[in-house]
């Protein structure tokens, strides 16, 4: 078999594919980076056609593939490791279309991982590349979640202003880390060890944000069952912990066993026994919990271990904590309602979420058209013609006499959309915002 060997522009090609293949996804430079590899390319091109680069690596690539992909006679440790990102990228773009095929089939059910007909031809082609069976179960893997990364962040999150924009790109940075060369090699197994701290005002879609970090964990390929070792619709679990009197908080974050006090009849599973260990739990206001909870919350993140009320057995959380707060952090800390030691365990990375306000200064043609629309017209309801009269011309009418606040607006806003569509899921994917915070703010219209 001959030899084949970089040349000078292949070691340039090859090394600035590696940091697209390993950089983040919605960084505001990658195109600048894309482009250099694809001659003549414009950026606003380059987004609008996803397989350009693609169509310049693979001719690149070819006398390897030919020769025995990264065992190609000639090459060094060093080629080798250079060509590795190179490979893994055609592998992944070849596969890129099952998996978003995938996604879109699992989203919205429940129980059991789907089958995944069409692993073995990407493992095979990983294995083709010279990566051997394990890796190439892993980079399966990896190839999964990345493709769940990109869905629920690009997807989940509306809005293209500047805030809305360094969001995903921090988002991404949250899941993968801001460079995939450590997460690849060590951490996609131990990023339950990172825990997330939300900070934003109530309404700004935390819920959604949180789901985005929970739905696109690393979940591994189970061969022998031909699917994956869990469903992402079911390893992101959220619980509003404001919701909830000091007496039960404990029962519902840790459960409790049959006995454990008066009125424990059965036994109760809590969110933390829930959580599958792929997965990621989502505590949501957790400003509002007590010293004490604190504290137990605490030992379970520095020992991940908690026991259920009434139970002196421990029991193992593998999950990733996700935490949130509408209230100013620094406050709760100043004041004694935070511990520090809490604070630092659960943040690994914090994340500002923009407030409506911001997200409506910052863009031209997003959220400030959709007032201007109502300001104008009295309805922005796109293919979907209002009736005449009742909630459209009230809202309107407040809007003309700057008689509503920011909150009021998103409330009145959410209500009408409710009142068309008739789903808090179908509110929530229109405003950006979570279901359980649209259907708060729809709830909020109505009691007002």
């Amino acid at each position: 078999m001959a030899s084949v060997r970089l040349s000078a522009s292949d070691h340039e090609f090859f090394a600035t594919l590696a940091d697209v293949v390993y950089g983040n996804a919605f960084a505001e430079n990658r195109m600048e980076v894309i482009g250099r590899l694809v001659p003549g390319a414009k950026p606003e091109e380059l987004i609008k056609d996803q397989g350009a680069l693609a169509r310049v690596v693979m001719p690149r690539l070819e006398p390897f593939l030919g020769a025995g992909g990264m065992h190609s006679p000639g090459l060094s440790d060093a080629d080798r490791r250079l060509l590795e990102p190179a490979f893994l990228y055609v592998c992944y773009q070849r596969a890129v279309p099952q998996l978003d095929a995938l996604i879109e089939r699992q989203a919205g059910k429940g129980g059991d991982a789907l089958p995944v007909p069409f692993a073995d031809e990407v493992i095979a082609d990983l294995m083709r590349c010279g990566f051997d069976e394990e890796r190439a179960l892993r980079y399966f893997g990896l190839f999964f979640q990345l493709r769940r990364g990109f869905y629920f962040i690009s997807l989940g999150l509306a809005g293209q202003c500047l805030s809305m924009r360094r969001l995903r790109e921090a988002l991404w940075n949250n899941i993968f880390t801001h460079d995939m060369r450590g997460f690849e090699a060590a951490l996609w197994s131990r990023m339950e060890d990172f825990s997330t701290l939300l900070l934003g005002e109530t309404g700004t879609g935390k819920g959604a944000v949180a789901s985005a970090i929970g739905r696109s964990g690393f979940i591994p390929y189970d061969r022998g069952r031909r699917r994956f070792a869990a469903n992402f619709t079911e390893t992101f679990i959220a619980i509003n912990l404001s919701q909830f009197p000091e007496s039960l908080i404990e029962s519902e974050l840790f459960g409790h066993r049959k006995g454990a006090f008066t009125g424990a009849i059965d036994h109760h599973e809590g969110v933390f026994e829930r959580c599958d260990a792929h997965g990621a739990l989502f505590l949501d206001e957790i400003g509002e919990v007590s010293i004490p909870v604190q504290i137990k919350l605490l030992q379970v993140l520095q020992e991940r271990t908690f026991t259920p009320v009434g139970s002196r057995e421990h029991q193992r959380f593998g999950g990733r904590v996700i935490a949130a707060t509408n209230q100013p952090i620094g406050s709760l800390r100043r004041e004694g309602r935070f511990r520090n030691d809490f604070f630092y365990r659960l943040c690994s990375d914090v994340i500002e979420v923009p407030t409506l306000r911001q997200r409506i200064s910052e863009s031209g043609n997003e959220l400030e058209l959709l007032v201007r629309r109502i300001l104008l017209t009295g309805r922005y309801a796109g293919e979907i013609a209002p009736a005449p009269g009742g909630e459209d011309e009230a809202l309107a009418g407040k809007l003309r006499a700057g008689e509503l606040t920011a909150d009021e607006l998103l409330a009145r806003y959410c209500a009408m959309l409710y009142g068309r569509l008739g789903s808090y899921a179908e509110v929530a994917k229109r405003t950006g915002l979570d279901p359980r915070t649209a259907r708060k703010y729809v709830e909020s219209a109505k009691s007002g």
